[in-house]
């Protein structure tokens, strides 16, 4: 039986949330899954969970992390001075795809942005990520913006 709960990250979460970042082609590029304590990695989640604009959190079942998620809140001067809710780096654990925790976590994670006073949610996918788009169109996002990035 599922004991599902999603919550503030904690340190000892780390290994489990890289592995779910290394977890496909594009991460498998970007992250490091044998080193999830490395210095990088912990001076980031310090970084992040000392933030109170920041929200790392992750969704267990019972003792499993089987999901991440960040999100950002960012004040703003446009729309009359209205905060956002960015969300990043949405991952579930490969083996748990396709229960809907997704759905699950990305609600959850509308709420907290709801509760903090945003008036938009927004993300960015990897346009080579076309499952994510359709799941993303299914909740209510619109692909109304044109990303760009500089890598340095």
């Amino acid at each position: 039986m599922s004991e599902l709960q999603i919550r503030r990250a904690e340190k000892a979460d780390l290994p489990a949330i890289v592995a779910m970042l290394a977890d496909d082609a594009l991460g498998r590029v970007r992250e490091n899954a044998a080193v999830p304590l490395a210095r990088a990695y912990l001076d980031a989640f310090a970084a992040v969970d000392g933030n109170p604009n920041q929200l790392l959190a992750v969704m267990t079942d019972r003792d499993d992390v089987i999901g991440t998620l960040q999100i950002s809140f960012l004040p703003g001067l446009s729309l009359q001075g209205a905060w956002r809710g960015q969300i990043e780096a949405v991952r579930v654990a490969a083996n748990r795809r396709g229960e809907g925790l997704g759905h699950r976590l990305l609600e959850w994670a509308i709420e907290k942005c709801r509760e903090r006073g945003c008036r938009i949610v927004q993300l960015t996918t990897n346009k080579s990520r076309l499952d994510a788009h359709r799941f993303y169109e299914r909740l209510g996002f619109k692909a109304s913006h044109i990303g760009y990035k500089l890598d340095l």
